[in-house]
């Protein structure tokens, strides 16, 4: 097969994450500098190599003084540990879901995760460029990676909660 390139499209792409907040509302935020590249057999993803950073200084929450927070040493430490990581170590086609496993790094930890991954196919744009759309989802636990910070409620229960709900729009772009 013939080794073919992917890289983003970022105008057709975004990466999310919610936590709960409180113990009883989410809150949503983004990264709105990130990349993805693939590396694949032909256009079968199942044999890919698959790089994704985020610029944590990218974070986005809707409010400045959370994503000055998050950005702090109590959270990601975005001054010593600017970017975060995600390396695919392996891609397992599924019956309408598929899995992404790899190894994502946060804080300088690295541990693996796998993702649930709705694979929209590959097909030409109407310029002739060959797209391939993922949509991608899972959850983590922050521990894992350090980052510990809360604050207990009056009424029982935590500020922030340890799941990390991650939903990512993923399109690529074949390159020529």
């Amino acid at each position: 097969m013939t080794t073919t390139k992917w890289a983003l499209d970022p105008t057709h792409s975004e990466v999310t994450f919610k936590v709960k907040h409180m113990m009883f509302t989410n809150v949503s935020g983004s990264f709105g500098k990130f990349n993805v590249t693939a590396t694949t057999d032909g256009d079968d993803f199942s044999k890919s190599v698959i790089e994704f950073t985020a610029d944590v200084d990218s974070i986005s929450t809707g409010a400045a003084d959370r994503d000055n927070h998050l950005k702090s040493a109590d959270f990601f430490d975005a001054a010593n540990h600017p970017t975060l990581k995600f390396a695919a170590t392996k891609y397992e086609k599924g019956n309408g879901t598929d899995k992404l496993t790899g190894d994502l790094t946060i804080r300088s930890v690295t541990k693996s995760i796998t993702l649930d991954v709705e694979n929209g196919g590959v097909a030409k744009d109407p310029w002739g460029n060959l797209k391939a759309g993922f949509s991608l989802s899972g959850k983590i636990n922050r521990k894992d990676w350090g980052l510990t910070w809360n604050a207990a409620l009056e009424t029982g229960g935590v500020l922030v909660s340890d799941e990390v709900k991650i939903a990512c729009e993923i399109q690529l772009v074949k390159q020529v």
